[in-house]
């Protein structure tokens, strides 16, 4: 079922999709014979776990019962995004290796904005 959007979930949403689209070509044609194998698979993964978190974002702002388990799993899917993916755009980039810490607290909110998916669904459909 199709819940209203706010204004600003419609623009992380956006945002997030475009930005996704963006790296991914920056990272196809800009980075290609800049960075080795290695560099240019965490590119890839940064990308991939990007554009697949955009898709969940999409998929809460639209179809979750309205309610703190819909709001917390946007929130989580975009703070893993930003963290996850962009510590990996940033490490490929050159930024400091301690960097690298940040990546699992985005791996992080990735599976808690996933369990908040799934407790938003399972009292959605306790209430129906």
């Amino acid at each position: 079922m199709r819940h209203r959007v706010n204004g600003a979930t419609a623009l992380v949403v956006a945002l997030s999709g475009a930005t996704a689209v963006v790296f991914g070509a920056f990272g196809a044609h800009a980075l290609r014979g800049l960075l080795d194998g290695q560099g240019m698979q965490t590119w890839h993964t940064g990308v991939e776990y990007h554009f697949w978190h955009t898709l969940a974002l999409f998929a809460a702002a639209l179809g979750l019962p309205a309610g703190g388990g819909r709001k917390a799993a946007i929130v989580l899917f975009a703070v893993g995004i930003v963290l996850f993916s962009g510590s990996l755009y940033a490490l490929t980039l050159g930024a400091p290796r301690w960097v690298g810490i940040i990546t699992p607290v985005g791996g992080l909110a990735f599976i808690a904005g996933w369990l908040a998916a799934g407790w938003s669904l399972a009292r959605g459909a306790s209430t129906n």
